[in-house]
Formats: C-alpha cells, structure tokens, sequence
C-alpha cells in the first residue's frame, strides 16, 4: 500500500495512492465509518496501519475506485510526517563504495550517526548551502520507517517491526567530515541535511529486497546507482543491530546508505529514485541568513 501526506490549501493529511487515484484517509473514514488517524505519524504510533493494510488488500483496493479522490493538481507532497524520535544512518554500506572511500574491505561493524529533526525537509524543498562548508554532497538512500517500538529484535524477525520504506537524501558538508572522521555528526546536522518522502510504501508490498535499486540523481543525470542486494548490512539486519543498541520506537528513520554521493551547488536539483516510489526532489540554494 502506497500512502502520502499531502498539504491542500494549507492542510495536511494522508492519502493513499491507488493507481492515478488519491483517496483521504478522512474519505475513507467517512465512507466506512472508521476512526483511522489522518496523519501518517499518528497511524503508526497508535498501529493503526496493519488495520488499515488489512481492509484496503480485503476490500479497500476495488472500493477506493467509486470514492472522491483529491486532485492531483491541488496538492503540493509534504514530508509523510516531521518530528520521528529518531533519524538514524549507517554509512559506507555499499561495498564498493566502502572501497572507494576507506580503500578498506568491509568491517565487522558498520559506521552509525544520528541527525536532528531540525535537518528535516520533505519533497520539492530547498536544501540550503551553510556559510561554513565550500563541498557538500547528497546521497540517495532507501530509509527504514519503523512500525513498532522494540529492542533487541532478531534479524528474523525485524520485518514485524518495519512499517514500510520511503526515499530519503542524506546530505553531508563533505569538507568538514574530511578534515576529521570525528566531525561527522556536525557535518550531517545542518538545517535541511535530511530530506525524505514523498510516498511511504509499506512493508508487505516488499517481500523481496535484494533487488531494489537505489539510485543518486543530480540535474537529471544518474551518478550512482546500486541494488540492495550489495549492501554489506542488509536492511532486516540493520534494524536488528540498531534494536541492540538502543530501543527502536515506531516513527523512527533509519537510512540504510548511499550507493553513491554528488557535489550539490546552488541551482541544483538532486533526486533519490527508487522504482515503485515516486522520485524524491530536492533544489539546492545558497543559505540565506535573513
């Protein structure tokens, strides 16, 4: 099931994508007398989306076509929610590109960092330059929502803790993470370093992941492009890891890593695509302090 959060005439609320249709979870509920939550955050910490995946695989999917849908041309994609409890990385999990960056093979752990929800923006925003760095990248990633507060979850059963996945751009000020491995987190923590969104698409529509492609897009023109299936930490045993160290509450971001990253400058357009999803589009423009 695809769904989006949406801002029609400055009010957001969820919708589910069937096809060329947009339908509201507020249609639905009125259609069906349900209470379902109109915001995605809210489905999913109060699991509310298993309920809703179950009606619309039974009966929701034919039923959607007779229900009034949301015009494609009154809305702008809004990030599917803005204040996760977490938003976590993992760096260099493609091998090659681990390879590339550390002339290193692989290690026993991967590298983790976290960003701020101040970092946030969703779909069609601008990434903003800060004063302070003259090289920053953006990385195309797939991201982890996760559905279910846990800890210490096996990699077996990490699936039943995933809500589902969404597009994201990971953007770094790659000058000051070069001076010194230790300045990663400042260089990943400026305002509008993560963008995410614009679909969320549940965990069931992914029973196989090794095959999904990942790739980074600046101005039209693909930079890096890779598939799951190369990752050296695989998604269901990221989230395990990660439930290991910390609990994991259902909101959380978790990125899985880049294929590769591209130099952004004023004036660019960088894009994470991914098939299935709808393309992830960022501008990027100088920082303006005003």
């Amino acid at each position: 099931m695809k769904l989006a959060t949406v801002n029609v005439e400055e009010k957001e609320f969820v919708v589910i994508i069937n096809g060329e249709q947009m339908v509201s979870i507020e249609t639905i509920n009125e259609k069906e007398g349900k209470g379902w939550r109109t915001d995605l955050f809210g489905l999913i910490q109060e699991n509310q989306l298993d309920e809703l995946i179950h009606w619309y695989q039974s009966e929701g999917e034919h039923k959607l076509a007779s229900f009034p849908s949301v015009a494609a041309e009154d809305i702008q994609y809004a990030p599917p929610y803005k204040n996760p409890g977490k938003i976590l990385g993992v760096g260099m999990n493609y091998v090659e590109k681990a390879i590339e960056l550390s002339g290193q093979a692989p290690q026993e752990e991967p590298v983790i960092f976290m960003k701020p929800n101040s970092s946030l923006i969703g779909p069609d925003e601008s990434i903003k330059l800060p004063s302070q760095s003259s090289e920053v990248t953006a990385e195309a990633e797939l991201s982890i929502i996760i559905g279910k507060t846990c800890k210490n979850v096996t990699e077996e059963n990490a699936i039943h803790v995933v809500a589902g996945f969404t597009t994201s751009l990971d953007v770094t000020a790659k000058d000051i993470h070069a001076k010194n491995p230790r300045y990663m987190q400042r260089a990943k923590s400026f305002d509008t370093f993560f963008s995410f969104g614009p679909y969320f698409i549940t965990a069931d529509e992914f029973p196989v992941l090794k095959d999904i492609s990942v790739e980074t897009v600046l101005n039209g023109e693909v930079r890096h492009q890779n598939i799951v299936e190369n990752m050296m930490y695989q998604p269901w045993w990221i989230v395990s890891f990660l439930s290991q160290i910390m609990t994991l509450n259902a909101g959380d971001i978790i990125m899985t890593g880049t294929p590769g990253s591209a130099v952004i400058r004023d004036g660019d357009i960088v894009e994470c695509r991914i098939p299935g999803f709808k393309p992830l589009q960022n501008s990027v423009s100088e920082f303006n302090a005003e």
